[in-house]
């Protein structure tokens, strides 16, 4: 199962679509990838794993009819911190959401979530979103992954292209 986080997004859907795995075989796989590597990159530091678990058997116990070909089939995601998931804390990167539990998901995860998405974390964010760095009061910051040796070093990125200061 671990060979399931390097496959593309595409290839996984793929896999779901068939039936070789499912959307809770695929939570568990990117929970241990988490817990394996996020500890020093601190990139998702909200998980909503038992919420994403629920939400994949309810997608498992009625598959869709139909779907549209860009239909997710419980591939699990992250949204960033800045987007509302119904029942999952949510604060923006600000002191002043530190404790926000929202009641209901932005639009945006709604439509994900509708169209077989699974939320499973909460990326970090700058303090509402402002900053080309990730920091905040709550949270702390988030490394460079690539390479992880760079633990001090910043990353600028334009479109595709990401320089290492």
């Amino acid at each position: 199962m671990n060979e399931l986080v390097k496959l593309s997004a595409r290839q996984v859907v793929s896999l779901l679509r068939q039936g070789k795995v499912s959307p809770v075989e695929l939570i568990d796989v990117a929970a241990a990838r988490i817990a394996e590597t996020d500890s020093p990159i601190n990139a998702l530091p909200t998980l909503c794993l038992e919420r994403a678990r629920g939400h994949a058997r309810k997608l498992m116990k009625r598959p869709a009819v139909n779907p549209h070909p860009s239909f997710l089939y419980g591939l699990p995601i992250a949204v960033k911190d800045l987007d509302d998931v119904a029942g999952v804390r949510t604060t923006k990167g600000s002191s002043i959401f530190a404790h926000h539990v929202p009641d209901s998901s932005d639009y945006v995860v709604e439509v994900l979530e509708r169209n077989g998405a699974v939320v499973i974390a909460k990326s970090n964010t700058p303090e509402f979103g402002a900053g080309a760095n990730t920091f905040n009061e709550i949270f702390g910051a988030t490394r460079n992954p690539w390479p992880a040796s760079y633990e001090n070093g910043s990353v600028l990125c334009s479109g595709r292209l990401c320089v290492v200061l």
